[in-house]
């Protein structure tokens, strides 16, 4: 059963596991399980996702119980006015804090018909990082006898697909567990040291203007528990 984070008669919110689908992808179509799906049959009705988490992120998930909410949802994301607050585990020891100004290519859905040109520009893409924890194992990979990790907190500005993965590769500080934008060997050290495979990128925080209500909707979400154990098994501390 789905964490439900919060609940109302326009919105609902949960707690995404690492490796569930939002919805049916052309890319997965072995896949016979998705948020949406499992959430439908949870609560007995029909919902909408109002955002999108990568199949490995973890953390909070919204979702409208109505079109109307979805779109009043949909027009806040559009414009750039909603906050998110990520945690990630990642290689190397970035600056205690730091912007990363990097445009961004467009990635498009594989239903979407036109294909991306070589000629159409990058969107502006933005975020913000602080250093919560640091530590170095005894992982001989590559040359180096050990091997660095840090904890880090995540500001995304703006909403690119796959945003933060690929800007924290920009800065040569990939996220551990990303096979698309990591490095295998770091992935596979920390999954034998921690008996957790799974990307360390999670969605801890989101805030909007309630559609129907007076005020801001922070809904938080604490990391999961194989998020913590990896954390725990590499002396990050408690994320």
């Amino acid at each position: 059963m789905l964490e439900v984070l919060h609940r109302d008669p326009h919105l609902v919110a949960i707690h995404k596991p690492a490796g569930l689908l939002v919805h049916r992808s052309e890319l997965d179509r072995h896949e016979t399980r998705f948020a949406v799906q499992l959430l439908r049959d949870q609560i007995g009705q029909p919902v909408w996702p109002v955002h999108r988490l990568d199949r490995g992120t973890s953390g909070v998930l919204l979702f409208a119980l109505d079109v109307q909410t979805l779109a009043a949802c949909a027009a806040q994301f559009e414009e750039g006015s909603v906050g998110k607050e990520y945690v990630a585990v990642v290689r190397g020891w970035p600056a205690d804090e730091g912007f990363i100004d990097h445009p961004l290519a467009r990635i498009r859905d594989t239903a979407e018909q036109r294909p991306v040109s070589a000629n159409e520009t990058p969107q502006p893409a933005q975020t913000r990082y602080r250093s919560l924890a640091r530590c170095e194992l005894p992982l001989a990979i590559d040359r180096y006898p050990t091997s660095r990790y840090a904890l880090l907190s995540l500001t995304p500005v703006t909403g690119r697909r796959h945003q933060l993965r690929r800007h924290l590769k920009h800065i040569a500080h990939p996220i551990v567990g990303d096979a698309t934008y990591g490095k295998g060997m770091h992935n596979r050290a920390i999954a034998a040291l921690s008996g957790e495979r799974r990307l360390m990128l999670a969605c801890t925080q989101l805030r909007l203007r309630h559609p129907h209500e007076v005020g801001e909707l922070v809904i938080d979400c604490p990391p999961a528990g194989d998020f913590r154990r990896v954390c725990e098994a590499m002396d990050l501390g408690r994320a």
